[in-house]
């Protein structure tokens, strides 16, 4: 698999795909277990730019990548003999495909065709995917996904996910109107469509900017609540990932939860998905976050499940959001209390884990002072 995914997904230490992306304070990826280990050995320096780092420096999960990552590998079957760039016969067959993917003459089964080669060459080729946004052919690609017929229109939107790959096509394809597409996708497409759509707009979130322009775009977080409230399977989490990827720009938190999110999140996170504790993670840092969760009877009964038995993130998540909830408010404190969270907490505080520990140990005084006011 090493060897048929492009090197954006490979860790710069290990050289391996990254199964646990994050992001290091300097701003540069890698996969969890190699730069812990770079970190265990005593540096203190990005292996990368070689800056220093804090003594405890933070490891912020990279979902956006990892979510990538995951979809490309289901988007992308496993060949016998893959190959790391176009071959010369390679090249003119590109040109013919793009052709044929421009031209409005072409019949539907030529462009059909075009779509599914077309993925499959840019797949590792970044050049092939600058030279798609060089020669125009996004408007073309854009129209396709733009089209009713469901197969055209998931082929194009597979190939419109490697080309949002690239850090420099992103701002790029927001300009041409991938955001108006992609949210019609979301709001009308098959299953399959829908959540590829998601996946190219956690993609496109990767840059700031598009941030706030996905944000500002009429029922964009309003098309991503829907599909967490009404969809299926992997357009959930597809959609919560985008949620969590958006709602790091402060504004989309304020337009999530006024879409309704928040109780979706709870009904979906009670339901098994640790992901929506994420997305909660990151809504609990406004107000009207803070306000609607707290109106949620079910919410810290999520909150506690997912601290009691979710992973390692999601054990974090829920500490983090608990402690702002209780910070807020004393009565959610005293119900936390009563569910026997301080003890959970007081355990978790010796374990092995440092951010779990410090997320507990803020919670445990967070209690404690509570419980002193009453």
């Amino acid at each position: 698999m090493t060897t048929q995914l492009p090197d954006d997904f490979k860790c710069p230490i290990s050289l391996e795909i990254m199964s646990d992306p994050v992001i290091l304070s300097s701003g540069h990826t890698f996969d969890r277990a190699s730069i812990q280990r770079w970190l265990d050995s005593g540096h203190r320096t990005c292996p990368i730019t070689k800056l220093p780092l804090p003594e405890h420096p933070p490891l912020i999960p990279n979902h956006a990548l990892r979510s990538l990552i995951s979809n490309y590998t289901l988007l992308s079957p496993r060949k016998s003999q893959p190959n790391q760039t176009q071959s010369p016969s390679e090249k003119p067959q590109a040109q013919t495909l793009i052709a044929n993917l421009t031209s409005p003459s072409s019949p539907m089964n030529s462009k059909l065709d075009s779509l599914s080669q077309l993925t499959r060459l840019t797949k590792l080729d970044h050049a092939l995917r600058r030279q798609l946004t060089e020669s125009g052919a996004v408007s073309a690609v854009l129209n396709c996904v733009n089209s009713p017929e469901s197969v055209l229109q998931e082929k194009a939107l597979s190939l419109l996910l490697n080309i949002s790959l690239d850090d420099d096509n992103k701002v790029g394809l927001v300009a041409e109107g991938a955001i108006g597409r992609v949210v019609a996708v979301l709001r009308a497409g098959s299953s399959d469509s829908r959540a590829i759509g998601c996946t190219i707009l956690t993609s496109l979130a990767v840059v700031e900017v598009n941030k706030a322009t996905i944000g500002s775009y009429p029922n964009a977080i309003q098309a991503l609540v829907a599909l967490l409230n009404y969809g299926k399977g992997r357009e959930v989490k597809e959609a919560a990932t985008a949620l969590y990827a958006i709602c790091s720009f402060p504004d989309n938190r304020r337009r999530a939860v006024e879409c309704g999110a928040v109780p979706i999140l709870v009904r979906v996170g009670s339901m098994g998905l640790e992901r929506a504790v994420e997305v909660l993670s990151v809504l609990v840092k406004c107000k009207e976050g803070r306000e609607e969760m707290g109106r949620i009877g079910g919410c810290l009964r999520v909150l506690v499940k997912v601290i009691k038995n979710g992973s390692q993130r999601g054990v974090q998540c829920g500490l983090f959001t608990l402690n702002i909830l209780c910070c807020y408010s004393e009565e959610f404190c005293g119900k936390a209390m009563r569910e026997g969270i301080l003890e959970v907490c007081l355990g978790l505080v010796e374990g092995e884990n440092e951010k779990i520990r410090r997320n507990a140990s803020s919670l445990v005084q967070t209690l404690t002072g509570c419980r002193l006011m009453e």
